[in-house]
């Protein structure tokens, strides 16, 4: 993995260097409603890696401050994903542990005269919060005594009042022209069970006042987040301000990371599961770690793709493509290359010992021996891939097999394609051709060069397998498709299964196994995959256009 190096990473030098912090501590705050995604990896990423640059330490902390939504099932799920990625924070928290402490501070800014109980709804709340144009107006409960306001916010915590009948706001500046800082929320009531803390609580904190807060109770040095939170932090800092902190965390931002073809929102990944547009979170077509876990690409793959994108205070855009590069840098030493043919098309060798079956030896991978090798199997009869054949050789280019054309199979021998098959609509089902002893692989025969090399599989001990076949799920607005919505953009065409066969040698295929089809791509073992019926993953093609900047 390339070393991290960003302007984040700037920032934390100059900290220690002039002493403003001794150790850097960050930490990574999810929301347990949602499956993470390959966003959320970009945070990840960030915020262990930079840590580590300078032996510092890194918090999971699960922002479980609206129980709606929230839950077990996510929060199994995130620790899943991070051990994954190969990540062990330091400690592992949750909001919720905050939650009588926050409560505390509450009170102590209501006691300061910062804080009041607030009678208006929603739909008054906004409207009097005002725009980018004009100041808001003050809520007509704003001047609320102290000793109301405690008895107020105690009886909203004892559950008397209604969801929404109250809410507790900071006491800033309604003209500001921060909107966030016009007396933002910072409890709202929610009489919804909570899955760590019950029914304790039916009040539950605003994220602009948990987060400042939680951030100074664990000794954050660096809160790291996405650029749409940069008017946010003047707030973070009066939280953490007026709460008499005492440690003081600063908030960084950096700019979205946006991939082509690529939904990166989990409302709406939520609404894909939940509208059964795809088959879960877990989906080789979706963005989520788990739907790119189970479609094949590595930790390694993903981490080494984020540190290229790098980091900045702008947001960018880059195409999906660069993923499949890195999955193809990790994987092209390592991975088993063996033989699968996903169109098959039968060959007989009329010229080959009926019944006879011979085993060659075949490189797990040409690039790197090291890896050993295994035996596969020849005979009569074999199949190989409809589009390496055609009856007439069309021009040089043409480097496969063709009528009076002969070609090396790999790692066995040259054959020479003589007649065809064809059935009633004229699609050729069968070609026959005649093989030459003489030239066996191994045995440097140079007389002759063949017209290409092609892969095979030997019929009679293949094993039959489906290869899930992947396009991208759904494709970015243009000018013509601007006014759809994201479900009317979906790729009906983006998961296709061909049906062929691959070596024996992978009849103990394990789920997640990675491999390299020679010629076909990246794949992985997938979920649904048994011994009796294989089922692969195409992770990515072998080649793109993608080059990283060196």
């Amino acid at each position: 993995m390339e070393e991290i190096n960003n302007f984040i990473k700037t920032i934390m030098e100059k900290d220690l260097q002039e002493g403003r912090v001794k150790e850097i501590v960050t930490r990574f705050p999810p929301e347990p409603n949602a499956y993470l995604h390959i966003g959320h990896a970009r945070a990840i990423i960030n915020d262990f890696e930079l840590a580590k640059c300078f032996s510092g330490k890194t918090n999971l902390r699960f922002d479980d401050t609206n129980p709606v939504n929230e839950g077990a099932e996510y929060v199994d799920a995130i620790l899943a994903d991070l051990k994954w990625l190969g990540y062990t924070p330091d400690n592992v928290f949750f909001g919720s542990d905050y939650f009588d402490k926050t409560y505390e501070k509450a009170i102590l800014l209501i006691k300061k005269g910062l804080a009041y109980v607030d009678d208006q709804n929603q739909e008054e709340t906004t409207k009097n919060r005002g725009t980018l144009t004009e100041p808001g107006i003050n809520s007509p409960y704003r001047d609320r005594s102290v000793e109301e306001n405690l008895d107020l916010f105690e009886r909203m915590k004892n559950g008397e009042f209604k969801d929404g009948e109250k809410t507790l706001r900071a006491k800033i500046d309604m003209a500001s022209p921060n909107i966030n800082m016009r007396d933002p929320i910072m409890y709202r009531i929610l009489h919804v069970p909570h899955h760590r803390q019950g029914n304790k609580w039916c009040i539950y904190p605003m994220y602009d006042f948990a987060h400042p807060l939680q951030d100074a109770f664990e000794g954050i040095t660096h809160s790291l987040c996405s650029i749409e939170y940069d008017n946010h932090r003047v707030l973070y800092d009066w939280f953490v301000e007026k709460c008499e902190m005492e440690h003081v965390p600063h908030q960084y931002e950096w700019g979205r990371l946006n991939i082509t073809n690529t939904i990166m929102s989990k409302r709406y990944l939520r609404q894909l599961v939940e509208g059964k547009y795809v088959t879960g979170y877990d989906d080789p077509r979706m963005p989520t770690l788990v739907g790119l876990r189970r479609k094949g690409f590595t930790p390694e793959a993903i981490k080494d793709f984020i540190i290229y994108t790098g980091l900045s205070r702008i947001n960018s855009t880059t195409e999906a493509d660069n993923l499949d590069h890195f999955l193809r840098e990790d994987q092209k030493m390592v991975a088993t290359r063996p033989m699968a043919v996903l169109n098959p098309l039968k060959v007989v060798i009329d010229n080959y010992e009926e019944g006879k079956v011979e085993w060659l030896d075949a490189l797990n991978n040409m690039e790197n021996p090291e890896l050993g090798s295994h035996k596969i199997p020849f005979s009569k009869y074999l199949y190989i891939e409809k589009e390496d054949f055609v009856e007439v050789k069309p021009n040089k280019k043409w480097k496969r097999l063709a009528l009076d054309v002969e070609v090396r199979l790999m790692n066995s021998y040259f054959i020479k394609a003589t007649s065809v098959v064809k059935d009633e609509n004229g699609e050729i089902v069968e070609v026959h051709a005649t093989y030459d002893e003489a030239t066996r692989s191994g045995n440097n025969f140079n007389e002759r060069k063949p017209n290409g090399t092609i892969h095979f599989v030997e019929a009679t001990t293949a094993l039959e397998a489906s290869f899930n076949l992947f396009e991208p799920l759904i494709f970015d607005a243009t000018e013509e498709t601007k006014n759809l919505s994201f479900i009317e953009r979906l790729n009906k065409n983006s998961w296709n299964v061909a049906h062929g066969f691959v070596e024996p040698f992978l009849k103990d295929s394990q789920v997640g196994t990675h491999y390299q089809f020679v010629r076909n791509g990246y794949f992985c073992t997938d979920k649904e995959s048994t011994k009796d019926k294989l089922v692969f993953n195409r992770t990515c093609t072998l080649k793109s256009s993608f080059t990283p900047n060196k």
